[in-house]
């Protein structure tokens, strides 16, 4: 059997909202439901589950103290990214070429394609890229 990613929990201090921002950038929808997750569908067989789960140091997202946060990086084709990153800018949400230099307002280009990062409202970094070699 091939190992295959189905879910991860995403912590949010506001599960919907959380769930509505990411699934309006990257295009996708809110999967109906009540429960202790609100998920949303990545692909045929992944769901990130957004949870009201504060991390150990009373986050989500960018802890202080250690400089880190979360980080969900996503290869997409290149119509999907220029659809995702005209809805960051559209939404004037900061991002920039590298990890550490998420806001310098610039994409990256290397192994064949391109890619940016941004952070989501809860300090989340999130991180597009095309599939290398073949720019889409």
């Amino acid at each position: 059997m091939t190992i295959r990613l189905d879910h991860t929990i995403v912590p949010a201090k506001d599960k919907k909202a959380s769930a509505k921002f990411f699934a309006e950038i990257f295009g996708l929808t809110v999967k109906p439901g009540q429960g202790h997750f609100v998920q949303v569908q990545v692909n045929e067989s992944l769901t990130l589950d957004f949870a009201d789960q504060p991390e150990p140091w009373g986050g989500p997202g960018f802890d202080p103290g250690t400089g880190q946060s979360h980080h969900y990086a996503f290869h997409v084709s290149g119509a999907e990214f220029e659809a995702i990153f005209s809805r960051v800018k559209a939404k004037g949400i900061p991002y920039g070429s590298e990890p550490d230099g998420h806001t310098d307002g610039r994409i990256y280009t290397r192994r064949g394609g391109r890619g940016f990062y941004f952070e989501d409202p809860y300090g989340h970094l999130l991180e597009v890229m095309t599939v290398p070699e073949t720019g889409s």
